[in-house]
């Protein structure tokens, strides 16, 4: 009879241990930055994992553990974990918008509000050459997540590995 106690008593400890991590400090997350511009009176900022994969599979993830953190007036910083293997190979990026509907999901009506910029979050089942997207030109990416930057040229460090990726500024 012990040992079945014992063994019952383990069951939630192992599914706690399981579930999603606790809030963190911004810098925390897999890709963190700071976030400008005027929102408006009381937004609900969330942050979402948009983007295509292959072939022309589409993403909207706000379902990721995030933080934002107010820093003064229509400033902030952000930190968000993407998933350790999306749902489809392809090419992400990390966007805000104001969840008016508080349902945290971008709806269609909410997507006039939503800021990005021009880096490129690419996720590769393997390394190796990829080839040409709407997004992107053709290069070559480590396995698991990179991050390509637009404004720069393609070079050994454009695309880079994008384990933690920092200063991934968002600004309306």
């Amino acid at each position: 009879m012990r040992k079945s106690a014992l063994l019952l008593l383990c069951v939630p400890l192992a599914l706690a241990a399981c579930g999603p991590r606790s809030i963190q400090a911004p810098d925390a997350y897999d890709v963190s930055g700071s976030l400008g511009g005027n929102w408006g009176t009381d937004p609900r900022l969330r942050l979402a994992l948009v983007g295509a994969g292959f072939p022309e599979v589409v993403t909207n993830n706000s379902n990721l553990a995030q933080n934002l953190v107010s820093t003064g007036m229509n400033t902030w910083t952000f930190g968000v974990d993407l998933p350790n293997v999306p749902g489809v190979a392809g090419v992400y990026q990390v966007v805000v918008y104001n969840d008016a509907n508080n349902n945290a999901s971008l709806d269609g009506t909410e997507v006039d509000s939503v800021a990005r910029n021009q880096q490129w979050l690419i996720y590769s089942q393997v390394g190796g050459n990829i080839p040409a997207t709407r997004f992107t030109p053709e290069m070559n990416v480590a396995q698991g997540w990179n991050l390509y930057d637009k404004r720069e040229a393609i070079s050994t460090t454009n695309p880079r590995p994008g384990q933690k990726v920092t200063g991934y500024d968002l600004s309306r």
